[in-house]
């Protein structure tokens, strides 16, 4: 199974430039663009932050950028999560549960919603870590027990389960508030079954770890990344869009490896933090 596995893609509703200099549009064609000599791709997987500010324009440009890229790599199923920048009715208008022809699917009452597919003896499985108006992740009561009733039955070759907001961090001030919550609890439910892998986005940077032994991924961003080189309790952001493929199944598996578009303009600062700043975010949003 390769997957490819974008996330943060931050369309905005017009294809321009965004109050700090940066298309998002042009991002994703430059990334996709870099990704048409792949081979073998078995699925797509982007894990959230599709829409900048919610609209239903830019979830229709997503549709139609990855269905054409889908299309030229051979039909290959597109699988879309929630993140804490989209809008779940605009996502839900335009791309309904998030899967092509999903097996079975969750709206719970709080308006979360998840997914199941199969592809080739692999179940997909979507969650909905959007917390309204929040900056972290959460996965409800409802959406765990649900998760646990579809792992009670293990697929052919296991599962591969993907959102937005990352259970693991580095010690790092804005992602150890902006992830998700309780993580803990993700990890009970999905202890003992045939989950493969954790795919995540959010922190527009690499990262891997684990969860209860499974492994978890964190793929950098589309629109941006975050560079962390810089002094502690400080945030760079910089131009250069990013994408993940990962091998399933392999003698070595997972394999991860990153891919990153040849931007002219690539590492040039987008935006800064200072220690001032970043320090009243995180206590305005911990």
């Amino acid at each position: 199974m390769r997957i490819l596995h974008l996330s943060d893609t931050h369309l905005e509703r017009t294809d321009a430039p965004n109050a700090r200099g940066v298309n998002a549009h042009d991002s994703l064609r430059l990334m996709l663009a870099e990704l048409r000599h792949m081979q073998g791709v078995d699925a797509i997987v982007v894990t959230g932050d599709l829409a900048d500010d919610g609209a239903v324009e830019a979830y229709t440009a997503v549709r139609e950028l990855f269905g054409e890229f889908a299309r030229r790599l051979g039909e290959v199923p597109v699988f879309y999560t929630t993140g804490n920048h989209d809008e779940r009715e605009a996502f839900a208008k335009v791309l309904g549960s998030g899967h092509p022809e999903p097996g079975r699917v969750l709206e719970s009452t709080q308006g979360e919603r998840a997914a199941v597919s199969v592809v080739a003896g692999w179940r997909f499985v979507t969650l909905d870590s959007l917390v309204p108006g929040k900056v972290h992740g959460q996965l409800g009561a409802a959406q765990l027990d649900w998760l646990r009733d579809v792992l009670a039955t293990p697929s052919p070759h296991g599962t591969v389960l993907a959102f937005h907001h990352p259970p693991i961090a580095l010690d790092n001030p804005l992602q150890l508030i902006f992830g998700l919550r309780d993580p803990a609890d993700l990890a009970a439910a999905i202890r003992g079954t045939d989950v493969r892998v954790v795919l995540t986005g959010h922190f527009h940077a690499q990262l891997f770890g684990l969860l209860e032994s499974v492994p978890v991924w964190v793929t950098p961003g589309v629109v941006n990344r975050i560079d962390l080189t810089t002094a502690p309790g400080t945030e760079r952001a910089v131009r250069g869009a990013s994408a993940s493929l990962v091998e399933l199944g392999g003698p070595s598996s997972p394999l991860f490896h990153t891919f990153h578009a040849r931007d002219p303009r690539a590492h040039e600062t987008v935006y800064e933090l200072d220690a001032e700043r970043v320090r009243s975010f995180v206590e305005r949003h911990g």
